[in-house]
């Protein structure tokens, strides 16, 4: 028994006629999406950075050999305001992380690409990340994490189709 089973109790001793159900996915999804959130800001902090510059930085390193993209694919990627994205690129360039420069084939687009030293955090910082992820799910096996991630995804596509 956790918290949310209390709360789903209360609910169904004061509003018994209340199919409540859907709490128990969506109240522990929330809960759950706390401790992520905070394990990842405790993962990136000793490093001078927040999740958001993790998340630019690892969106970098996954676009292959020349780890660049435009300013452009990086909003689309990240699934954030081009403002957001803006912010993140100047706190990365002021850190030596990325450069950003102008895009010699579309003088109206901006290129932004690791830095060597980027690199090499990004190449450090993803072990650790994934290592952090391994953990938070060790209590699951191979095939319930494998059915999670499968019913994660059909949720999903219910907003995302």
């Amino acid at each position: 028994m956790d918290d949310i089973d209390v709360i789903l109790d209360q609910w169904a001793r004061e509003r018994p006629d209340l199919d409540c159900s859907s709490m128990a996915i969506f109240g522990r999804l929330s809960r759950i999406y706390e401790h992520i959130q905070s394990r990842y800001r405790q993962g990136v902090m000793p490093y001078d950075l927040n999740p958001g510059e993790f998340d630019v930085l690892a969106t970098l390193r996954r676009a292959g050999d020349s780890y660049t993209l435009t300013a452009g694919e990086l909003t689309q990627s990240l699934m954030v305001t081009g403002g957001a994205v803006t912010n993140r690129i100047d706190r990365l360039v002021a850190k030596g992380l990325v450069d950003r420069r102008e895009d010699p084939a579309n003088r109206r687009s901006v290129l932004i690409s690791l830095t060597a030293d980027g690199l090499a955090l990004i190449d450090t910082l993803v072990v650790e990340h994934v290592n952090r992820q391994q953990d938070m799910l060790h209590e699951l096996s191979l095939a319930e994490r494998q059915q999670l991630a499968d019913l994660l995804r059909k949720l999903l596509h219910r907003f995302e189709p």
